[in-house]
């Protein structure tokens, strides 16, 4: 059975090292509690190493928010996998942030997730259409075409550690989120896709829903079949109430024991 994965994207929050160890603390406190939860926290770069350290021994993961595929050379404000090597277990590609307002094409997620994987970084690949490719009625082929780049500098998915986040760039930050179904409809395109490519490593392959996920709507996703988290933006900025949705999502890993 697939580990739920969910994972606190903090994006451009909080403010100071301070408030992100706090916060990191409180996050902390309740994953040692939930082992049937993967629960991962990304912080600014700046933060990193401070969130590390209060990360400690437990059973909190930290990650990135991106990466550059090489590891040196003449690429100004980026940061190399080698360099997130012991600072990080996870690192996001493609994030829709990331493509609309950084140029992350579809063939650089690709580089992305293939150095994490080979620099033994967990690579969360994110995928998802627009509000106009979805009125289009285009959302299959985006997501074909975005997980297979994602996914091109792969030989194989087993034992890679990778996880795709479904997140519909609509209900990003919006509130207006997918339903459980529809949420499951492009997850299981995407699971299809993974037996396609490697019929031995798609069942490894924690697929997550993210876009205006809260504690509230969090339960309809994790109970769907090929859903098996969330990424979480504003959300994971509480504690409190990012500790709900952890709580739900240990709650469906129990019930589908």
């Amino acid at each position: 059975m697939r580990i739920p994965v969910i994972a606190g994207n903090w994006k451009m929050n909080p403010p100071s090292p301070s408030e992100a160890t706090r916060l990191a603390l409180a996050v902390r406190e309740v994953a040692d509690g939930l082992p049937e939860v993967t629960t991962v926290v990304c912080p600014p770069a700046v933060f990193l190493a401070d969130v590390r350290r209060a990360a400690g021994g437990g059973r909190l993961n930290v990650g990135a928010q991106t990466m550059h595929w090489e590891e040196s050379g003449a690429y100004t404000g980026e940061t190399s996998p080698t360099m997130l090597a012991n600072l990080a277990s996870f690192v996001i590609v493609g994030h829709s942030e990331r493509r609309q307002y950084d140029n992350e094409t579809d063939e650089k997620v690709g580089r992305k997730v293939a150095s994490a994987v080979a620099h033994g970084l967990r690579p969360i690949a994110a995928v998802g259409e627009t509000a106009d490719e979805r009125r289009a009625g285009a959302t299959v082929s985006v997501i074909d075409r975005q997980v297979r780049a994602a996914l091109a500098g792969l030989e194989r998915i087993a034992g890679t550690g990778l996880v795709i986040a479904y997140e519909p760039v609509w209900a990003i930050g919006t509130g207006d989120a997918a339903s459980g179904d529809d949420a499951q409809a492009v997850a299981g395109q995407i699971r299809a896709i993974l037996r396609e490519l490697d019929g031995d490593g798609a069942d490894e392959v924690p697929i997550q829903y993210g876009g205006s996920c809260t504690p509230d709507n969090a339960g309809e996703y994790l109970v769907q079949p090929d859903i098996d988290g969330a990424l979480v933006g504003g959300a994971s900025l509480k504690a409190d109430v990012f500790a709900r949705i952890l709580r739900a999502a240990a709650a469906a890993a129990a019930d589908a024991a």
